[in-house]
This record gives C-alpha cells, sequence and structure tokens, in this order.
C-alpha cells in the first residue's frame, strides 16, 4: 500500500510515497536518506528537516499507510453485534498485515509505552472502542484494558507468525483459530443465553457509567473504583 509519487505533490508526500515504496519491495533494509532522496527528487536535509531521522521516517510512511488502512476500517457502519464486529476487526488487521508486511514490522517494533508508533497507537485507540461497545453489551467477561491487551498481544502476534512464514505454506485457519480462542476468553454469550456473572456486571456498569446523572463526581468516581476492584485480576 503505497502512494503514486507525482510532480505536483508536495516535497513531504513525494518523501512519504517514496519511502513507502522502497519499504514495500526492499524492505526496511532499502529505505536510506540517500535513495529516498533521489526517489522523492529531494536533498537530504529536506528529509532530516521534516522528519528528524530515518525512524522518524519510517514511523511517518508507517502511520501514512495506517492511516489509509483505517479510513477504510471506521467508514464501516458497525452492525448491532459488537461481538462480530471484533471478529471483523480482527480480519481486517491480519489482512493488512500480510498485504503490508514491511509496513506492519515497522509498526510492531518493540518500543517504550511513551514511544509507540503513532500507527500503533491509531489502532488501539480503534480497538478500545471495539471492545468499549461490547462491554456496554453485557458481554465482556473481563476489563476492558485486559480485553484489549488480549487483543492486541495475540492479533499481533498471528499476523507477525504468519508474515515470517512462506506465502505457500501459510495456513489460514491460525488466525481463525486464534481469534477464536481470544474472543471465548474476554466474552459470554449473548445475554439472554449467558447472563453475565458479577465480573461481566461491573464491566458493563463501567461502560456506561458516564451515562448517569443520578451521581455526584465524587461518587461516581468511588463507584468506578469498586467497579474496577470487581473486574480486575483476583488477588
Amino acid at each position: 500500500m503505497h502512494a503514486r509519487l507525482s510532480p505536483e505533490d508536495s516535497p513531504r508526500e513525494r518523501i512519504l510515497a517514496a519511502t513507502a515504496k522502497l519499504l514495500a519491495d526492499g524492505g526496511r533494509e532499502a529505505v536510506s536518506t540517500r535513495a529516498v532522496s533521489a526517489a522523492a527528487d529531494v536533498q537530504a536535509p529536506t528529509i532530516y528537516r521534516l522528519f528528524g531521522d530515518k525512524q522518524g521516517l519510517l514511523d511517518a510512511a508507517a502511520a501514512e499507510g495506517f492511516t489509509a488502512y483505517l479510513n477504510t476500517k471506521t467508514a464501516r457502519e458497525p452492525t448491532d453485534d459488537p461481538v462480530e464486529d471484533l471478529r471483523t476487526g480482527w480480519d481486517m488487521h491480519v489482512g493488512f498485515g500480510l498485504a503490508n508486511p514491511a509496513l506492519y514490522l515497522v509498526m510492531s517494533e518493540p518500543r517504550p509505552a511513551t514511544e509507540a508508533p503513532p500507527a500503533a497507537v491509531a489502532g488501539a485507540e480503534v480497538l478500545a472502542t471495539l471492545i468499549h461497545r461490547i462491554a456496554e453489551a453485557g458481554r465482556l467477561r473481563v476489563s476492558e484494558d485486559r480485553a484489549a491487551h488480549l487483543v492486541q498481544a495475540a492479533g499481533r502476534g498471528t499476523t507477525l507468525m504468519l508474515i515470517s512464514m512462506p506465502e505457500g505454506s501459510r495456513d489460514p485457519e491460525l488466525s481463525v483459530m486464534a481469534r477464536e480462542a481470544v474472543i471465548t476468553a474476554i466474552t459470554t454469550g449473548t445475554p439472554e443465553l449467558a447472563p453475565p456473572g458479577p465480573v461481566s456486571a461491573a464491566v458493563a456498569l463501567r461502560a456506561v457509567l458516564p451515562q448517569t446523572s443520578a451521581l455526584t463526581d465524587r461518587e461516581q468516581a468511588l463507584l468506578r473504583e469498586w467497579l474496577d476492584r470487581i473486574a480486575g485480576p483476583a488477588h
């Protein structure tokens, strides 16, 4: 996934398009200041002025590509089944990684939490929204944070594993099995078939608490603390 170079584009747009193409064609090793300068028809100082260094350039290119992907993902209307929407989101995430392996590897590089790539931050925000809808429906059996972390860890790990496999020997069922294992671990059945236990009830109430005006700010804060303790890990 990369934009086409055009003489009418700004230097920043040409640099990002050139970086994306080099990344897609040759991986991270193919992206150098000299190669990007030549492909984008700009001087090296322009790259440093706009992006700081090579890592900044790679992060910007990854963010650009991932933003285009997220725009297609967030443009979809949510269905009445938030768990099914999570399945769709998982499949789209894995599909994006397999279609853009070099870009996905840049996004998935281990970093301190304070230095997470912008693309990864954007993806986490979309996931948090999906998880929150499941909590509001009373179908989340763990806290929203724990559910999001598990989906992130499993989804990223599955995608990286599939990327590492030769295309001809990839097992598409691996993603389906991982997805369903995670969904089973974090969600309950439909409320009609499986009434939520205390953890699910606490998570659901925590999700919709901002919608109530019956409590003072102090009372809401205290109730959030109690609900978090119920939904959190046992000690």
